[in-house]
């Protein structure tokens, strides 16, 4: 209604006068209503909108957050408001951001390294399985040291050799030991009955004390035995072992030396590129550092080889004439002969009465 008012309004004519004034209408009346009844409304709005400001002033406060921005000019009615928490959160936004793009270059960098190692470690797995295919059918060439493999040859069989004797004497010993037990309790049950039957009394006393002799002697026999046999699989299992670990290393090298090598002079026998000599740059490079990977380790198997053959026959010498003693004095019944053979060697028994287990009770 009011809106309709002033629409009238806005489309009326006023009449001036010859001296400026303007003329009384009959619409003049209404006129000054519509413009009395805009002010009231304007008022009661205005009223109650600051009423309501006010109230959400005083509840909830002013938000320091926020910066109000009145653009327009003075007496504008358009505002912007800019809370001051997204400037924060923008500069926490960025700051993040700093340091997710560190991490993840930090990540990709490890990626990146991880995957050139696949990468190399695929490409050498490949040229190595090609060399190892062509020599197996006979179309490849291989790098040989007549002497060295004969001499690895030998290590080898050697070790199969010693390893059945190793398994004999462990028999021997698990064999010997269940019989010296048994003597010792029939000699136990002889020296029990020889108490309780006083017409054998004597018969049950001999055998009694042959049997304790033959256990005391079977017992200094088995810590010569168990010499042996400890001294016989160190150095199976770990002297020669420790050879035939490094031979390992020096046979994969010497495949790869051969792979880089065929590799090489395969690209040496195609067109003179640009391309292709950066190829063969690169593949000079790569036969040079297994060539000197191969040579080195080619010298340490002789070294080895050398000292594993002098530790072999001065640990041989000493426990052959060990065990040859040994058997030689139990057989003979020389008990003194057995007890100085375990002196000469330095073989110390577990005393009567120890609390620590001896070997034969660890089997």
């Amino acid at each position: 209604m009011t809106d309709s008012i002033m629409s009238k309004a806005a489309t009326m004519e006023i009449p001036i006068n010859s001296n400026g004034d303007t003329g009384t209408l009959p619409e003049d009346d209404s006129l000054e209503q519509a413009a009395k009844l805009q002010w009231s409304l304007d008022e009661k709005v205005g009223s109650s909108r600051g009423t309501r400001d006010l109230q959400q002033v005083m509840v909830s406060g002013p938000n320091l957050n926020e910066t109000s921005i009145v653009s327009g000019g003075y007496g504008g009615t358009a505002e912007e408001i800019i809370s001051t928490s997204s400037i924060k959160g923008s500069n926490m936004h960025h700051s993040n951001s700093s340091l997710s793009l560190t991490a993840d270059e930090a990540t990709r960098g490890v990626a990146v390294e991880k995957l050139e190692s696949v990468r190399k470690w695929g490409l050498n797995t490949y040229k190595c399985t090609k060399q190892m295919i062509s020599e197996r059918f006979g179309r490849g060439s291989r790098t040989v040291d007549l002497e060295l493999e004969a001499q690895i040859e030998v290590l080898r069989d050697t070790k199969r050799k010693y390893e059945t004797v190793l398994r004999l004497a462990r028999a021997l010993t698990n064999h010997f030991y269940n019989m010296v037990q048994t003597q010792h309790a029939l000699g136990d049950t002889f020296a029990d009955l020889s108490q309780k039957s006083p017409e054998l009394r004597d018969e049950f006393g001999y055998n009694a004390e042959t049997q304790k002799l033959l256990c005391k002697n079977g017992e200094t026999l088995l810590g010569a035995v168990n010499f042996f046999v400890s001294s016989i699989n160190t150095l199976v299992n770990k002297t020669m072992e420790d050879t035939l670990m490094t031979i390992k290393m020096y046979e994969n090298a010497r495949l790869e030396f051969d792979a880089y090598r065929t590799d090489l002079e395969e690209l040496s026998m195609g067109p003179r590129d640009a391309v292709t000599m950066a190829r063969i740059d690169a593949a000079q490079q790569q036969y040079q550092v297994h060539k000197e990977k191969y040579e080195r380790l080619r010298s340490d198997v002789i070294i080895k080889l050398k000292f594993l053959e002098e530790n072999k026959v001065k640990v041989m010498h000493k426990q052959l004439l060990l065990f040859h003693n040994a058997i030689s004095a139990y057989f003979a019944g020389n008990q003194q002969q057995l007890e100085q053979t375990l002196k000469q060697f330095n073989i110390k028994l577990r005393p009567p009465g120890a609390d620590k287990p001896s070997w034969l009770e660890e089997q």
